[in-house]
């Protein structure tokens, strides 16, 4: 593991994974604001690169307390999942670590529980 940083091993192909996500997403009424194509922005600038892209969702209710606890936090937020697809073909499916974000922010310790769904949504979209 990277410092601070979570992932798996997809049991799915790069799209289905990003379907998955998107579907799990909006199931559960949770808003993205914005999915980052970084491949195809790579591909329109005449750069090769393997599917990469990066979710950024969240939930007001669940951010806002932390961003009040430690304003830094907002750099972190929304929270992302990184789905790319690695040189061996694996779909890696990556998240920040709550515990480090909170080591990091030095937000209270009890509201890392407010980043949990990072690694609920990227568990149920690589399983």
């Amino acid at each position: 593991m990277q410092e601070g940083i979570r992932t798996l091993v997809s049991r799915h192909s790069f799209d289905q994974t990003v379907a998955r996500l998107e579907s799990l997403l909006q199931e559960k009424g949770i808003k993205l604001f914005c999915l980052i194509d970084h491949s195809g922005e790579a591909a329109a600038a005449g750069l090769e690169m393997r599917p990469t892209r990066v979710f950024l969702f969240g939930n007001p209710k669940a951010g806002t307390p932390l961003m009040v606890a430690a304003p830094t936090t907002a750099l972190d937020l929304p929270l992302k999942i990184l789905v790319a697809e690695s040189a061996a073909g694996e779909v890696l499916v990556s998240w920040n670590d709550p515990a480090w974000l909170q080591q990091r922010h030095g937000f209270p310790p009890a509201l890392t529980a407010n980043l949990a769904a990072a690694e609920l949504l990227a568990k149920a979209a690589a399983e």
